[in-house]
């Protein structure tokens, strides 16, 4: 019965990782009525249409996250109850997936960042300048949220080979 603790302690772990992911987009959203309300400078009324974008995004993970996961609680159980063995190599190797992807994630990110921060060095105008501000700043959020989607994955992943054993 360790396992099915485990996996649906994962489980809501990531579903409230979602919900934090669509916290932020309300944040997002909010500093776009700002920008749009009270910004006076070409940078700041450049930076609306990005971090609109940015939050829709955002919008678009959390929902992501939730959706795939919410539903895993009590598919998990049922899982288990089946076939507990079945279940947790199955678990095994998703984790294993989810390890190898993530540390893709861990190279691409860091890629995106460093042309946003061209972009921004480079470009002239304000709409540029704001597309690379944005997303650099999401990337980085995403490098956040993701390093801890990594850590817990990780020790879920660990905790299903000790519990193998």
């Amino acid at each position: 019965m360790e396992i099915i603790k485990l996996s649906t302690d994962w489980a809501r772990a990531e579903v409230f990782s979602a919900k934090m992911v669509g916290l932020m987009s309300l944040v997002v959203f909010l500093i776009v009525v700002g920008f749009w309300q009270l910004g006076k400078t070409p940078m700041a009324k450049a930076l609306v249409w990005p971090l609109l974008v940015a939050g829709l995004f955002l919008v678009a993970v959390s929902a992501g996250l939730y959706l795939a996961n919410k539903p895993r609680i009590a598919q998990f159980e049922t899982a288990y109850k089946n076939n507990a063995d079945a279940f947790t190599k199955s678990e095994i190797e998703r984790t294993a997936k989810s390890k190898h992807d993530l540390a893709l994630v861990f190279k691409i990110l860091p890629a995106i960042i460093i042309a946003a921060a061209l972009l921004i060095m480079f470009s002239q105008s304000p709409l540029w300048r704001a597309i690379g501000v944005t997303t650099v700043l999401l990337m980085a959020l995403l490098m956040l949220i993701d390093s801890n989607t990594d850590a817990r994955n990780t020790a879920y992943h660990q905790d299903l080979l000790t519990a193998n054993r």
